[in-house]
This record gives structure tokens, C-alpha cells and sequence, in this order.
């Protein structure tokens, strides 16, 4: 196996246990970890902009180099070498590559790539990617295909393949995040529903800002998103088609106070809190049949729930013990376990994609915190640590949390961040106004 490879192997399976991994300290390849902190080292990496093989592309050409580069950089595991360093030029994409310029400049990966157009019109990007410490292509060379206008996914497509080829890891960067964006003052919010790229760009709103709206979330496909809203005066479960911005309400009782909503994995269900006189349990509903099946039946509030990758069980937070906490049970309901035991209160559970790992918010001490734990409770480490910082979700390879920070003070406002799941990489998601409640999509088709 090659050495960039075998590196990245032992990379991945030390941050699918969110630790890193001992390497030597003489060995120069893709990353250097430092154990005893658990930092790693950004591999450095040169992204040649892309050729433009017609002059027609050669914007596209630009742009999608420039995209590809943020994703990579912005991962936190990769660091750019600038051009102004380069000893060779890529003018040709089927040229042999010169190992020992890109080794001059302490390249350990490179990225080379084309863009052209066929007779439809439609862009065509070819890219490659190189180890070039055993000067060797990291798997064949790939092209991607579509329109001028689907350039930027083109571009998140590419930024997929390389990471994955150099982690060992599935990629995220061709994703959405569904959110509540917020204008206006504290003491008087407008919310509405809004969707954009998971860095920020192509924002489209999906409701007016008449209305409260909170906790939009994403079915399994990206097609439908769940959300609460007070249209109708009190919190109200409604289903959103993205494609068509079409909405219909949750066939409840409409006297009943719903909330909370989430797919099951195979999006033929949804589980939910409803509240009826001073009650609140998890209920689930058949999405073809309208069918109901009460979840829980206990005095306490239970809410937040999200079903595990597999469907098989649902974790969610209650008050049942006298403090909020949260607990696993079958998702068919059944007897719940407890899986906190740290000191603080815990809710906004959240199951990683990969089903190895819970996201939750935790408040403890005056300070909230997002963090994760083993699905028994096990391993719980903190993130993050801030005045507020709630709401999880995941990225679609389980690497990355999205969650909303709020400012202190009486101008404070929210905003969305990110952070790696061993709590590197804290860094602000760009949106165009003020944004909570992020809900990651499934990796797009």
C-alpha cells in the first residue's frame, strides 16, 4: 500500500475514536500528530488552478479550483501551499508530474485537474490526485459533468473525492444545511426558513417571515424538511417540499401542541413530542397511513428524539429522573436506559451517522456545551464551551458538528459554527444575517 495511503488509514481510525494517532516524529508523511495533544498537522497540499482547456471555461476553471481549495483548507486537516512557491507549472493535465519540485516545496499531496466543454455546452472537470512522497496517483483519475450553473457542486463534488482519498473518510463538503435565519432586534425576532450550501453560499429562504418557525430537520433524501411552526397561533408540526416550497401540516389533533419532529432513516416515519394538558411523550406516525403509536407514557417531559442509523432505537431527553438527562430505547418504545451521568443537565441528543457516537448540548456551571459520548455513555468529552451554545447536527460523515451559538448582552444575537469531533477547528459558519437551529442534509445526489 502506498505511504500516503497507509498513513491516512491509521489517520482515520484514530478520529473515528476522536484520539490521535502515534506516528513518528522523523516521518514526513501526509500528517504529523502530536499525541500528547492531540493537534494535528494540517497536510500540506498544492492545488494548481485548474487548466481550461477551451478559453470559454477559463473563469470556471478558476472558480472551482478556488472552491476546491476552501473545502480542503476549511476541513482543518489540509494546508495550502501558495502558487508563489511553485517550482513546476501544470500547463498540461497529462503531463508526467515533476515529484521533485513538489517535494522542493515540501508538497506531500497534489491536486491537478481540467475543465472543458462538450457539445451540450456542459462543464467537464478532470482531476487527479497525487502522493507525492511515492510518487504515485492516489487511484485513478475521475471526471465530473453538469451545467455551467451546477459549477460550485461540481467543484464540492471533487473536494469529496480527494478528501476521501486522502483520509480514508467519506466527505461532506456537496451538502446543504437547512436553518432559521433571524433579522431584527432581540425583543423582536423574525425567523423564516432558509437552505443554503454548507459553506454559506446559495441561500434560498423557504418561508416568509410572518410566522415563528424552530428545529427545521432534513429527511433521509434532502427532498423534505420538518419544522415547528406557530402559523396557527401554537407550535404545529409542519412538512416542507424543498423542490416545490410547498408545506402541509402534521395530521394531529389540532388542539394538540406538537413539536420536535425527525425522520426515521428509511423516511417512512416520524417521531415527535406532543404535548396534551400537561403531558408531553414521544408518538410516532406512519407518514402513508396517519397511523400513531405512543412512544412513552410517563409525568415527565420527553422530547428531542432521533432515531439511530439503523432505526432500531431512538435516544432522546427527559426529565424523568428529576434533572435533564438523556436515554436509548427500542424506537418501537419499551423500557428507556439512561446513558448521562456527568454532572450538568442534557438535552438536543442527536445519533451520529455512523452510529458511534451521541451529540448532545450539555448546561453545567453557567456554561453550555456541545459534546459527545459513546451510545452506552461512555467517553463523553466536551467541544465546545460558550454563554449558548445548543442545537447539533451532524455533517453527513459523522467528522463535523453544526450547532448555534448565541452572543451575550442585549444586542446579542445567533449564529451557526462548526467544530471537528475531536473539538479542533471551531470556526464560524457564514450566513447573511443572524442563524439557528442548523440541520445538516445527506450528501446530495
Amino acid at each position: 500500500m502506498k505511504r500516503l495511503k497507509t498513513l491516512a488509514c491509521a489517520l482515520a481510525a484514530a478520529l473515528s475514536l476522536g484520539m490521535a494517532a502515534p506516528v513518528a516524529a522523523q516521518d514526513p508523511g501526509p500528517l504529523r500528530l502530536d499525541i500528547t495533544r492531540g493537534v494535528i498537522e494540517p497536510l500540506p497540499l498544492a492545488i494548481p488552478d485548474f487548466i481550461a482547456e477551451t478559453p470559454q471555461v477559463a473563469e470556471f476553471a478558476q472558480q472551482i479550483s478556488d472552491v476546491i481549495a476552501s473545502d480542503l483548507v476549511g476541513s482543518g486537516l489540509f494546508r495550502e501551499i501558495p502558487p508563489a512557491a511553485y517550482i513546476s507549472q501544470v500547463t498540461n493535465f497529462s503531463a508526467p508530474v515533476s515529484y521533485t519540485d513538489w517535494k522542493a516545496i515540501n508538497a506531500q499531496g497534489l491536486v491537478t485537474g481540467a475543465v472543458t466543454l462538450d457539445a451540450d455546452g456542459n462543464l467537464i472537470v478532470k482531476f487527479r490526485v497525487f502522493d507525492v512522497y511515492s510518487e504515485a496517483p492516489l487511484g485513478s483519475g475521475l471526471q465530473l459533468g453538469g451545467s455551467t450553473q451546477s459549477w460550485r457542486r461540481i467543484a464540492h463534488k471533487v473536494a469529496d473525492v480527494v478528501y476521501s482519498r486522502i483520509t480514508g473518510e467519506g466527505g461532506y463538503f456537496d451538502s446543504r444545511v437547512v436553518f432559521v435565519s433571524q433579522t431584527g432586534p432581540k425583543n423582536d425576532r423574525k425567523k423564516r426558513l432558509a437552505v443554503m450550501d454548507y459553506d454559506g453560499a446559495n441561500l434560498q429562504y423557504l418561508t416568509d417571515d410572518s410566522f415563528i418557525v424552530f428545529a427545521p430537520r432534513f429527511s433521509p433524501t434532502g427532498d423534505r424538511v420538518l419544522y415547528t411552526s406557530y402559523e396557527s397561533g401554537t407550535p404545529q408540526i409542519m412538512m416542507l417540499d424543498v423542490g416545490t416550497v410547498t408545506r402541509t401540516r402534521l395530521p394531529v389533533p389540532a388542539e394538540a401542541v406538537t413539536f420536535a419532529p425527525r425522520f426515521s432513516p428509511d423516511g417512512r416515519s416520524i417521531v415527535y413530542s406532543m404535548s396534551t394538558g400537561s403531558n408531553t411523550d414521544l408518538y410516532r406516525m406512519d407518514i402513508a397511513t396517519s397511523q400513531i403509536t405512543r412512544l412513552t407514557n410517563t409525568p415527565a417531559i420527553e422530547t428531542a428524539p432521533s432515531f439511530s442509523p439503523d432505526g432500531s432505537q431512538i435516544v432522546f431527553e427527559s426529565d424523568r429522573s428529576g434533572t435533564q438527562q438523556l436515554y436509548i430505547m427500542p424506537a418501537a418504545g419499551g423500557e428507556a436506559r439512561r446513558i448521562s451521568n456527568g454532572k450538568g443537565r442534557y438535552g438536543t441528543p442527536v445519533w451520529s451517522p455512523r452510529g458511534d457516537l451521541i451529540a448532545f448540548t450539555k448546561q453545567n456551571q453557567g456554561r453550555f456545551h456541545i459534546g459527545v459520548m459513546r451510545t452506552d455513555g461512555s467517553e463523553e468529552r466536551l467541544l465546545t464551551a460558550s454563554f449558548l451554545d445548543e442545537g447539533p447536527s451532524w455533517a453527513p460523515n459523522g467528522r463535523v458538528i453544526m450547532f448555534t451559538r448565541e452572543s451575550q448582552g442585549a444586542e446579542g444575537g445567533s449564529a451557526l459554527y462548526s467544530v471537528d469531533i475531536t473539538g479542533r477547528n471551531l470556526k464560524r459558519v457564514p450566513t447573511t444575517a443572524g442563524a439557528s437551529d442548523p440541520a445538516w442534509s445527506p450528501l446530495l445526489k
